[in-house]
């Protein structure tokens, strides 16, 4: 058996140990990083080669070859399967073969089968005791409403804010539907059991009033109750726990609780594709299979999606997309699968991403229109009034804007809200700032329609590190900041050569201004701070020796790893060149690069239409924008000057001077390491 798998299955000692009870591991093989992409795939894979009835002959490696031709040396060099025969063709009819055909439910075999067994989980409800005991600011966390038989306490001791644990939640009736195994075996813990309660608690309730649909697909307009055309809405949750608290277990479990009720369909949203690996994880982590959740990037836009049952993963970006061509936009698709009296789960992963769902937010360059996810999220919901809405986000009640596409929660506009709309309630919590969102999350949680737990941080301690400043590192900070002083000088200069400002030195259009201005505090502050990093590092060297020689592990958070400057720098160089490079990855290059690509040289001219609104648009010169040869030396001028500046190496190519690639290991986002520096490796091969 050859097969292709994630990366992390070659690494899974378990999942091999399962293999071969049915036969012999031959060879493990890693992928080039990549390799799938140009197929729609970020994921990195390797390759499995396993032999049903051959001896063992895997050398116990993970092989990590450079490229595709190396891993086909690989390959070549495998021994021949002694029980291999030659393959029988068949001769087919083209005309059978290319004929179209009925596309099959994507069914596999198993589906949802874990949750046969499925039994009310027994619970016993108590009267509140009061808060927990104090943990710093925080209040230790445990169920205040519920005792479990069995008690499963979380990995990690959980926390709330004190004005948050003072607050009594109701006494829950709801009993959840869930696989023995899922609380036996403690795959879920009495917190995440907890959510699980009370979001059906809360999904038992409709919201009171009868709504009708607006001008909008996005909005609905309070109605009388005895309106023909009108309906209810049922009522949703919000999940705001932070990080480690297990939301994408929680949401597993909600949506298991609502399958083993019937309701076998359930559309799960988040950030992005990348997330759909990790839905999967948590919903394997309660016993599901992987196959249950399917991308609806499975089926073209338009297309029937054939699901008979499971959960149809897909993101805020997929779900704003509109009607092209003819075809239905992809929240038409959704609704056309789900069905208008969907009552299952709707997930909204990430809901934050749905952020300033009503307009009217403010920024820095003023008010925010309406965003496009925001809408799309609300429409889904005006779509599906009895649908089980779960909201996930670890800033939900930050901001008012971030509460604006939860509407399932009673907040505004029903005759029992306490805000009258959703922009009286943005209105109210913009005056009353964080004490007023406070004040809204509390309330909430005494209607059982919001839990908020984060890690505990007891027992856990820090000192500072000082670096003391040498007079080479005041030296170099003094030359970079007076380099950013004379660039701003020339910034003033360059934008009126271009015609952005007048001779006065007074912007022509303020909106272009700010953008000029906010490319150049925005490649200064990420400068300063790489550089302020970069000096830092022969303390935080320093320091890891001492850990070293007391046989401690350093464990090093670096905020940049300078990957955005390495890709753009190979992007610019042919890739038969890169055996023998010098790339300059330091902080200086977020300089030159600002200099390069955003510091101003095409001349501009000021329109005014008949409102009196300018508009500036490039001058062009034979079809291209014409450059202000003004500009342009000032430009070359600054370029020189930066590029003879001292350089700071940065953080990670200071611990790799210091310590070598074999005692360095490295978990990373970066696709590809720069060419210049080969993978980490220790004695027994590759990290």
């Amino acid at each position: 058996m050859a097969a292709i798998v994630p990366l992390t299955a070659l690494a899974d000692t378990a999942l091999r140990r399962g293999l071969e009870r049915d036969g012999a591991m031959v060879c493990a093989v890693a992928f080039p990083a990549r390799a799938f992409a140009k197929h729609g795939t970020s994921v990195e894979t390797g390759l499995l080669v396993m032999d049903r009835g051959g001896a063992l002959t895997w050398d116990g490696f993970l092989h990590q070859p450079e490229d595709l031709e190396a891993t086909a040396r690989i390959l070549a060099a495998l021994p021949a399967r002694a029980t291999a025969r030659p393959r029988v063709r068949l001769t087919l009819d083209a005309g059978a073969l290319l004929a179209p055909r009925e596309r099959g439910l994507a069914l596999p075999a198993g589906r949802l089968g874990f949750l046969a067994g499925a039994a009310p989980l027994a619970y016993a409800v108590r009267a509140w005791t009061g808060e927990g005991r104090d943990v710093g600011l925080y209040q230790a966390h445990a169920p205040a409403r519920i005792d479990l038989p069995d008690p499963r306490p979380h990995p990690s001791p959980l926390v709330e804010s004190g004005p948050m644990a003072s607050v009594a939640p109701p006494a829950p009736t709801y009993r959840p539907v869930l696989p023995p195994a899922v609380r036996d075996d403690g795959r879920i813990s009495d917190a995440q059991a907890e959510t699980v309660i009370y979001a059906g608690e809360a999904h038992a309730a409709e919201l009171p009033g009868r709504w009708r649909a607006g001008e909008t697909a996005h909005e609905m307009v309070l109605v009388r109750d005895d309106d023909a055309d009108a309906g209810q809405f049922r009522r949703g949750f919000f999940l705001g726990d932070g990080t480690g608290c297990g939301k994408g277990r929680q949401i597993a479990a909600i949506v298991a609780d609502n399958m083993a009720q019937g309701r076998v369909r359930a559309l799960w949203l988040s950030r992005n594709d990348a997330l759909l690996e990790d839905a999967r994880r948590d919903w394997a982590a309660i016993g599901g299979g992987a196959h249950d959740i399917v991308p609806l990037s499975s089926w073209k836009q338009g297309d029937v999606i054939r699901l008979d049952r499971g959960i149809l993963f897909t993101t805020y970006a997929t779900l704003r997309q509109p009607a092209r061509g003819g075809r239905q936009s992809r929240l038409d698709q959704i609704v056309a699968w789900l069905g208008e009296d969907f009552d299952g789960v709707i997930a909204f992963d990430e809901a934050h991403a749905m952020a300033n769902a009503a307009g009217g937010g403010k920024g820095a360059r003023g008010a925010k229109k309406a965003s496009l996810q925001g809408i799309a999220g609300l429409a889904l919901q005006n779509r599906l009034p009895n649908a089980r809405i779960v909201y996930v986000s670890a800033t939900g009640a930050t901001t008012a804007e971030n509460l604006a596409y939860a509407a399932r929660l009673g907040l505004w506009g029903g005759p029992e809200a306490p805000f009258m709309s959703r922009a009286d309630f943005l209105d109210a919590m913009d005056r009353g700032g964080v004490a007023a969102m406070e004040l809204v999350a509390r309330e909430l949680k005494a209607l059982g329609l919001y839990v908020a737990r984060s890690l505990s941080f007891e027992g856990v301690e820090y000192e500072p590190l000082v670096h003391p400043l040498t007079s080479d590192d005041i030296a170099i900070w003094d030359q970079w900041a007076e380099a950013f002083q004379l660039i701003h000088a020339n910034l003033a200069e360059a934008l009126k050569a271009t015609g952005l400002n007048d001779e006065e030195g007074k912007a022509k259009s303020g909106q272009a201004a700010s953008a000029v201005h906010s490319a150049f505090e925005g490649a200064k502050l990420r400068f300063f701070g790489h550089l302020l990093a970069g000096l830092k590092a022969p303390s935080l060297v320093a320091s890891i020796r001492d850990d070293l020689a007391s046989d401690r592990s350093a464990v090093v958070q670096i905020v940049s790893t300078n990957e955005a400057v390495m890709e753009r720098r190979l992007s610019s160089i042919p890739p038969e060149e890169w055996n023998n490079l010098s790339i300059d990855l330091t902080p200086r290059e977020y300089v030159l690069d600002y200099l390069r690509e955003a510091f101003p040289i095409h001349l501009m001219e000021a329109i005014e239409d008949d409102d009196g609104t300018i508009t500036l648009v490039p001058v062009m010169d034979d079809g291209r924008p014409a450059i202000s040869q003004e500009a342009l030396a000032l430009r070359a001028a600054l370029i020189e000057k930066m590029a003879c500046l001292p350089a700071v190496p940065g953080v990670l190519d200071a611990l790799l001077e210091a310590f070598g690639t074999d005692a360095v290991a490295e978990i990373r986002g970066c696709f590809r390491r720069s060419p210049a520096r080969p993978p980490f490796r220790s004695a027994s091969g590759p990290l």
